[in-house]
């Protein structure tokens, strides 16, 4: 299942034409964007029968397909590659913060460049689809309702400025794109191994697997469920490959007038104009 929020509302995406979720339940589920998560396991059986369609699939409508999550969780660090690069060490528990919800935003929306050190950093985004408390890893993908193309954009200046605390550095407006939908797990040959990379100007910069996490999608559910409760809706980061702006000697990082391109295998592609 695809589950695309376009102009505001919940639809499936069926090739490329759409189904409002809402008209094609008569009433049962949606409209808005978030509605579906917390009865993702009906969503998800309903879907499976809709054939008929309510429009064509037109990229400019598409809008951030989880809007507003209760929490939202980033893990730093989580790539060996990038642990690399950076010069750090191999963490023994997930490095987690957050990017506050206000910074969210859609998949080919606009980024507002602030200052000179805002840099690159495409990730796998989960989507929690029930709620999950103390979560086994063997039994952590029947809690994911499914996995969208994130870009944690990052101000380092901020970032670091912060007594070592990440998350305003993470969070400035419109630096939290993601999309161009949610793909539910099953749809993928082998979600624990998913392609993923991001482009400046048609130039690739990071390329990656998901097989190189440090924290694997299931031993993130478990690991952060075992603390606190994760409420469908929910989203985390998981992490970006080598190839951030902020290592290269010189240090890189996005203008105004670049394009930055993101995508993962199976999933899809977002496009942000720097502005």
């Amino acid at each position: 299942m695809k589950l695309a929020n376009v102009r505001g509302r919940a639809a499936l995406v069926l090739g490329d034409e759409i189904a409002d979720l809402a008209e094609v339940s008569g009433g049962r589920f949606g409209p808005g964007p978030m509605a579906p998560y917390p009865h993702w396991a009906a969503v998800a059986e309903f879907s499976r029968g809709v054939t008929s369609t309510t429009g064509p699939l037109v990229e400019a409508d598409l809008r951030c397909p989880v809007p507003a999550p209760r929490q939202v969780f980033a893990i730093g660090v989580n790539y060996r590659s990038h642990a690399e690069e950076a010069g750090m060490a191999i963490p023994d528990v997930p490095a987690t913060f957050t990017k506050f919800p206000a910074c969210l935003t859609g998949p080919f929306d606009d980024i507002e460049i602030a200052g000179e050190t805002t840099d690159w950093e495409v990730e796998l985004v989960v989507v929690v689809g029930r709620q999950a408390e103390h979560v086994e890893q063997a039994e952590a993908w029947s809690y994911v309702a499914g996995l969208t193309v994130g870009q944690d954009v990052s101000d380092r200046h901020l970032q670091f400025a912060a007594g070592g605390q990440f998350s305003l550095g993470k969070s400035r407006r419109s630096y939290g794109p993601m999309g161009p939908w949610v793909v539910s797990p099953d749809e993928l040959a082998d979600p624990d191994d998913l392609v993923l990379g991001c482009s400046v100007d048609g130039e690739r910069v990071q390329e990656g697997r998901t097989s190189d996490l440090v924290f694997s999608v299931p031993r993130l559910m478990a690991e952060l469920s075992a603390v606190l409760t994760l409420f469908p809706g929910d989203i985390i980061f998981t992490g970006t490959p080598a190839g951030v702006g902020v290592t290269r000697q010189p240090p890189r990082f996005l203008r105004q007038g670049h394009t930055l391109q993101s995508w993962v295998e199976g999933i899809g592609t977002i496009r942000n104009r720097c502005v």
